[in-house]
């Protein structure tokens, strides 16, 4: 690690992660399921997705400190059906859910063409591209659909239903990192408005409304009662009302409303679901998918796009790697002192 004039230091991507998991275990986590949620939120600084890096560190703390969810859980992975597989969180995170039936997953899909992974009983609080990403790096495309809490009024509503129900989606680009975008379906993710409370900056209007339904640009108001926006109107709501019904109503998850941790003090964690699917191009006339995905971001690129999903974040990523993930020298102290260092 060294240090710069900014009061920021740089680490390596494996000892952050050795430091997060660090922390998970100490406040109750297994290791496995430490090791699985530090590599996910390292990855997320690493990317520069700072509303899901070590960002959401206090949070997880929290949660796990309520007993809100089970840190040690081991999900139980049921092979339903040919191109289904079920999987119970036991009221444990989801992504663990995932590691565990990440490899049948790709298996099916390739045996079937297209397979599905429904999870429940879970607790996601992360970004959701990395969800998809290792499947598209295979050759496989990708789609992952999660619902949180309630905080996001449908199209016309009057108060909160939805949570911000993100859907992520991968493909594989012939020569390239994979094409993979990760968007809520609220006008906002939640971890931006918080962070923007937290640093006292303005949203712009038609982000969220406040605890009487009114219009409002302060994310505080969002958070103290009120209630973020659909994206795009009556499209968004539509579309995370999509959400509601695959994370949850097929998975046999709760929905975002469905939930109430009143009893649980310091939880932030949505008790939800989560579905994945994952197709095999090379089945079908599609056998030369990431040769015509490359045509399309061609195509995108002569129409002005300059910069695909994903862009961005491989651009940080390979800074990140060759620099180090850069934080502020007093996020490291407090990660320190979570991991018990000082």
């Amino acid at each position: 690690m060294q240090s710069d004039q900014h009061q920021q230091t740089r680490i390596l991507f494996t000892d952050l992660s050795a430091l997060l998991a660090r922390i998970f275990e100490r406040h109750g986590t297994s290791k496995e399921v430490a090791a699985i949620l530090a590599d996910n939120c390292a990855s997320a600084q690493r990317d520069g997705s700072d509303s899901h890096g070590i960002f959401r560190i206090p949070g997880y703390v929290s949660t796990l400190a309520s007993g809100w969810v089970d840190g040690k859980a081991v999900p139980e992975v049921t092979d339903a059906a040919p191109g289904f597989i079920s999987a119970d969180a036991k009221n444990g995170f989801a992504q663990p859910a995932l590691a565990a039936a990440k490899d049948l997953l790709a298996k099916k899909a390739r045996a079937n063409g297209i397979a599905m992974l429904a999870i429940h009983n879970s607790h996601h609080f992360a970004a959701l591209w990395p969800d998809v990403e290792p499947f598209a790096r295979e050759g496989l495309v990708a789609l992952a659909f999660v619902n949180s809490m309630a905080c996001v009024v449908p199209y016309g509503g009057k108060h909160a239903l939805f949570g911000t129900n993100p859907i992520a989606f991968a493909a594989p680009r012939e020569g390239h990192d994979p094409l993979v975008f990760d968007l809520a379906t609220s006008a906002i993710a939640n971890g931006d408005v918080q962070i923007a409370a937290r640093e006292g900056k303005q949203l712009p209007p038609g982000y969220g409304v406040d605890r009487d339904g009114q219009p409002t640009c302060d994310p505080k108001a969002i958070l103290d009662g009120g209630a973020l926006l659909t994206f795009g109107g009556y499209k968004g709501s539509a579309l995370s009302m999509m959400v509601e019904l695959l994370a949850a109503a097929l998975t046999g998850g709760n929905f975002s409303f469905d939930f109430d941790w009143k009893s649980h003090p310091g939880a932030q964690t949505p008790w939800t679901g989560q579905l994945l699917i994952v197709i095999d191009p090379s089945k079908g006339a599609g056998h030369n998918f990431a040769q015509r995905t490359e045509v399309l971001v061609r195509q995108m690129q002569a129409a002005g796009q300059e910069r695909q999903p994903g862009d961005r974040r491989y651009h940080q990523r390979a800074q990140s790697e060759r620099d180090g993930i850069a934080i502020s020298k007093q996020e490291l102290e407090r990660l320190q002192d979570l991991a018990g260092y000082s």
